[in-house]
């Protein structure tokens, strides 16, 4: 039986079949075309332009982005009040920089104390190496010079007598008199002789002795004196970036109940921290290579290696919330230096992807 359609039936009739053939002639081009979604992946992970095949992905695990330093919390050595502040968020400071000062004036003024007796000490030590003034010296000779002096008169005196007592022409008394004078100079000579010695002699070894456990004994104090006022003086123990400040001026800070002051690491680039389930530590090694993902950055990828793997294993600590994960689970923490990914903050959770 045949059928006879209208003119306008047949038409509209040719019409729809010619654009189910367009749409047929299109979707096959754009399939031969293998079209793909859009991802890009930074660094050496980038496998579609250099090589025909894809990277093959043994295993994925849960992540975590660091810093190329853990973080640091800097505190104080000592008790005290801070009294300035002289760094903020975001600086990037170098190892040693000071970063804060706590008011410890009472160490200060110990210091001047250890100080000045320290110098006393020194003057004494110089003084007893030194010896006597060579004003002092001068006297001493003179003196033993007129002692010698009188000495000789009286010898002679009594010379003198002792002739006129054998002749008979002067007293016995007399003579003894004379011969008193001469023994008084005599002594006088010999304690001017021996004061003279004394000043010019050099210091005995217990004095000095004494004098330099004195001087070292000051010395030490010094050294502990500036040791408890450098603790005063907040430093960076690293080079890197001042994350958080903590404390702020006329805030007082202890060893007792320890707050930190600052919170900082190295943020000039980024490495992950994956987990790796106990029973896949096998599929990983150093040098290996892997790309992170995180949802945040859905159309990127970032690459990197594997630098350390922990030689214990460990409990998990980057849960990401999917109710069928096993929390109870040994894993292996693998660490991994990124490639420019200084873009992801510190702290997010990633997809760490393993490439065989």
């Amino acid at each position: 039986m045949k059928v006879i359609l209208p003119s306008g039936m047949a038409r509209l009739t040719v019409v729809l079949l010619g654009l189910l053939i367009a749409v047929v002639a299109v979707y096959s081009m754009l399939s031969r075309n293998g079209t793909s979604a859009h991802s890009e992946v930074v660094g050496p992970a980038r496998m579609g332009s250099d090589s025909a095949r894809s990277p093959t992905i043994t295993l994925a695990a849960p992540g975590r982005i660091e810093a190329l330093s853990d973080l640091v919390n800097v505190g104080a050595a000592t008790d005290g009040v801070v009294r300035s502040i002289h760094v903020q968020e975001g600086q990037v400071v170098k190892k040693g920089e000071v970063l804060a000062d706590l008011a410890c004036d009472d160490l200060q003024s110990e210091l001047q104390v250890a100080t000045a007796k320290r110098d006393s000490s020194n003057d004494v030590r110089l003084r007893l190496e030194r010896g006597s003034r060579p004003e002092e010296r001068q006297a001493a000779a003179q003196k033993t010079v007129a002692a010698k002096a009188v000495l000789g008169q009286a010898a002679a005196q009594l010379a003198r007598m002792s002739k006129l007592y054998d002749a008979q022409e002067v007293s016995r008394l007399t003579f003894e008199e004379a011969q008193r004078d001469r023994d008084v100079a005599e002594a006088q000579f010999q304690q001017a002789q021996h004061n003279e010695e004394l000043v010019n002699a050099d210091p005995l070894p217990e004095d000095l002795a004494r004098a330099n456990a004195d001087l070292s004994g000051a010395e030490a104090g010094i050294k502990l004196a500036g040791d408890k006022l450098d603790k005063c003086v907040v430093r960076a123990p690293i080079s890197g970036t001042i994350l958080r400040v903590l404390l702020r001026r006329g805030e007082s800070v202890g060893l007792i109940d320890p707050r930190p002051l600052f919170t900082m690491a190295d943020v000039s680039g980024r490495r992950v921290r994956a987990e790796v389930d106990e029973n896949d530590i096998a599929q990983v090694h150093v040098g290996q290579r892997l790309m992170v993902s995180a949802d945040a950055y859905s159309h990127r990828t970032f690459s990197g290696v594997v630098t350390k793997l922990a030689d214990v294993m460990g409990r998990k600590s980057v849960i990401t919330g999917d109710p069928a994960q096993k929390a109870d689970r040994d894993i292996l923490e693998v660490t991994a230096d990124l490639n420019q990914a200084n873009t992801l903050p510190v702290g997010l959770r990633v997809t760490v992807q393993f490439i065989r």
